[in-house]
């Protein structure tokens, strides 16, 4: 399938959450000062709840995919209510087509990493298994050293950042 196939796919696929993906880009581009202390004052709290509640991991995927669920549900129903849907404008549906279009465009970068993987591990056995294990005794270390839920809230609040830092030109 082509890309350009696959992003007007994904588009219609995504085209209730339109008015919310362009208002996550805003904020994850850093259009405003203020968006990246907010982005990690809200991962900040929301990991501070998680530390209290202190839930099982089977407990924490549930409630996940049940808020995942809900969302899905009630952004379908509100945001045309919240948004004017009647003055989407060529801008807005030009910057959700670029949206749509990068993340096709991670997809296929993540998954020619993957491919790149199995060759490297079909045309050379031996430096496939070396760097595996190194690389996998370096996570070992790490995630020894290292809480759980802090690794994770430092690798979500960096994802989160990571649009506005490479926007801004600091990475």
């Amino acid at each position: 399938m082509a890309e350009g196939d696959t992003t007007a796919s994904l588009e219609e696929q995504l085209q209730g959450w339109g008015e919310v993906m362009l208002m996550a880009d805003k904020v994850l581009q850093w259009e405003r000062v203020w968006f990246p202390p907010a982005i990690v004052g809200v991962v900040s709290l929301l990991f501070l709840i998680i530390c209290h509640l202190d839930p099982s991991v089977l407990s924490g995927v549930s409630c996940l995919v049940m808020l995942l669920c809900l969302a899905d549900y009630l952004v379908r129903i509100l945001a045309p209510r919240i948004f004017d849907s009647d003055n989407w404008t060529t801008e807005q549906q030009q910057r959700f087509h670029e949206i749509c279009s990068n993340f096709v465009k991670t997809r296929h970068i993540a998954v020619d990493w993957w491919k790149r993987l199995f060759t490297l591990k079909e045309e050379k056995p031996k430096t496939y298994f070396t760097s595996t294990i190194i690389s996998l005794e370096a996570v070992a270390c790490v995630g020894q050293q290292v809480h759980n839920l802090l690794l994770t809230y430092l690798i979500v609040t960096f994802v989160l950042l990571l649009p506005g830092l490479n926007q801004h030109g600091i990475i």
